[in-house]
């Protein structure tokens, strides 16, 4: 009798995260200003590479293409990593959660329609961005099947280690008034130690070696290494794009998150109460976050 449900609970977990993913999606592409949120950042990158004239230093390489591949791992890097936290906070303060613990097979299921909303919005971006950019203002694309294919693996071996990871994060977080700080102050610091905007060899080597321990260094060379000619690998650290070590360092930190993820969803899921929510709510109508 008890073995039934654990033999068709994560196939029923996938089927049904696949189906709440899907909703999710529509809703969002009806949604405009979350749309919007999503193309200003493609504006932005595209802003900052029209007005880069340089070319990146001991090479021929433009740096605005230098810039767009390093803006290009940001925005896989934004969604995962800032985007989903807040909107798992959001939701858990509406009592998502508390309703995923009646459900079987819920908090997986949950985890399963967040990756599937977050992949195809941070790859509808790239894609966005790619091609804007190559039409506006002369950016890179592959050059060939062997670049189409890394940066299909880098892609997705970076939003496996960051989506979990954001999920995780989320779980954690107090509430939606302290997410964004809370998230978006390590992220643009990150930005700015990990080679994303210039060449991360003008940074002192502390700050390069802080840097390599996180993801989104891994993904801008790894885009980097798809997207630019090879002539460009002398302006990284080691001289070469390194590319097993970025397999080897996104692989890690996708373990790492989906081996916190699940627990401190459930975790999250199992403090949640009908008198946490009730309080929750009071509080924010007393601040004047929600209307009384």
């Amino acid at each position: 009798m008890r073995k039934t449900p654990t033999k068709t609970a994560t196939p029923n977990a996938w089927r049904a995260g696949l189906q709440r993913g899907g909703i999710e999606l529509r809703h969002l592409l009806r949604n405009g200003k979350e749309m919007s949120s999503h193309l200003t950042n493609v504006v932005v990158a595209l802003l900052v590479a029209a007005y880069v004239s340089d070319d990146v230093p001991g090479t021929r390489t433009p740096m605005a293409h230098l810039v767009l591949a390093g803006f290009a791992a940001y925005l896989l890097f934004q969604t995962g990593l800032i985007n989903l936290p807040q909107t798992l906070v959001a939701e858990r303060e509406e009592g998502a959660l508390l309703r995923l613990r009646a459900t079987p097979g819920g908090i997986p299921a949950y985890l399963v329609a967040k990756c599937v909303l977050v992949v195809v919005v941070a790859v509808g971006t790239l894609a966005l961005l790619l091609a804007a950019a190559a039409l506006l203002v002369d950016g890179p694309l592959p050059h060939g099947p062997g670049d189409w294919l890394t940066l299909l693996w880098v892609t997705t071996l970076g939003l496996l280690a960051v989506v979990p990871l954001g999920a995780a994060i989320g779980a954690v977080l107090p509430n939606p008034r302290e997410a964004l700080a809370l998230v978006m102050l390590p992220t643009m610091g990150l930005l700015v130690t990990s080679g994303t905007v210039f060449p991360i060899t003008s940074l002192p080597v502390p700050v390069q070696q802080v840097a390599a321990v996180f993801p989104l260094k891994w993904m801008a060379q790894g885009l980097r290494s798809a997207l630019l000619p090879d002539t460009a690998r002398t302006a990284e650290a080691a001289g070469s794009w390194e590319l097993p070590m970025v397999a080897l360092v996104l692989t890690a930190w996708a373990v790492l998150g989906f081996l916190l993820a699940v627990p401190l969803l459930r975790r999250a899921a199992r403090r949640e109460s009908g008198s946490r929510l009730s309080a929750r709510h009071r509080k924010a109508e007393q601040s004047g976050a929600l209307p009384a």
